[in-house]
């Protein structure tokens, strides 16, 4: 038996891509879903024949500003992505110092994206600011500018972040407010705890999704996924695509999400 002509193959895809689409816009779209975009070193090797893993982080680059044109269309209103760890320090220096290059110039693109401005983007980086090279804070900051006053679609960067160091900050800045006098101990709860973290003004992930086959959270939004669900894909991160999203968020849709209750 043959394949099938690859138009045809195409004509199937589009149409059961439209169905799934069809039935995730009927239902609840979550409000805020978090990525964490794994697999753009695999990508380069096992996809593209390369030990040259830039080209990998180069596609995981454009399948990010992909995926935020989706939740656009979809009407997610927040998405974070775990751009680079605190961990991600420790790989070869060639890899990191061409990461941090990316990220910089990506935090100018958006600051001049048409798109981000005409869908009222804010952007906005997460983590240990103090480890970033100066053009990537500068970056930062250009983009905060350019986004600030935007409120109806919001893209988070989580880079040189770890969940626990977050924590871990927060900790500190309302143990010195209790010496300082500034609040009394008996007032720390969940609401003001989440005040001293850096998503503070933020809703908790809806929906977390991991490419590249691992099954587990690396640190990321460790407080803020207590409740969130969870949607794992095989793909490396290059290859997520607008279907697989359309499956989570399906996926997300059957869930019963009791909070405990």
């Amino acid at each position: 038996m043959t394949d099938l002509p690859p138009f045809i193959n195409d004509y199937a895809y589009s149409k059961y891509r439209k169905s799934i689409e069809k039935e995730v816009l009927a239902g609840d779209i979550p409000r805020h879903i978090a990525v964490i975009m794994d697999g753009n070193r695999r990508y380069a090797k096992e996809v593209l024949g390369t030990d040259n893993v830039t080209k990998g982080h180069e596609k995981g680059k454009e399948k990010l500003r992909e995926v935020a044109d989706w939740c656009l269309q979809l009407g997610i209103r927040y998405l974070t992505a775990y751009a680079f760890s605190t961990e991600n320090f420790g790989r070869d220096k060639y890899e990191v110092d061409y990461l941090m290059d990316s990220l910089a110039k990506t935090l100018f693109e958006l600051g001049d994206d048409e798109k981000v401005h005409k869908n009222r983007m804010s952007i906005r980086v997460i983590g240990d600011i103090d480890l970033l090279p100066e053009p990537v804070r500068k970056g930062m900051e250009y983009a905060y500018e350019k986004t600030k006053g935007y409120d109806d679609y919001h893209l988070t960067l989580a880079i040189a972040y770890g969940s626990r160091q977050d924590i871990i900050t927060a900790v500190r800045g309302i143990a010195k407010d209790v010496k300082d006098g500034a609040i009394d101990i008996d007032s720390i709860d969940e609401d003001l705890f989440k005040k001293y973290i850096s998503t503070g003004d933020m809703p908790d992930p809806d929906l977390v999704i991991r490419t590249s086959g691992e099954i587990r959270i690396s640190n990321f939004l460790l407080w803020e996924i207590a409740y969130s669900e969870f949607y794992f894909v095989d793909a490396y991160w290059p290859e997520f695509r607008y279907i697989d999203l359309l499956r989570a968020v399906r996926t997300y849709q059957k869930r019963t999400r009791r909070y405990g209750k």
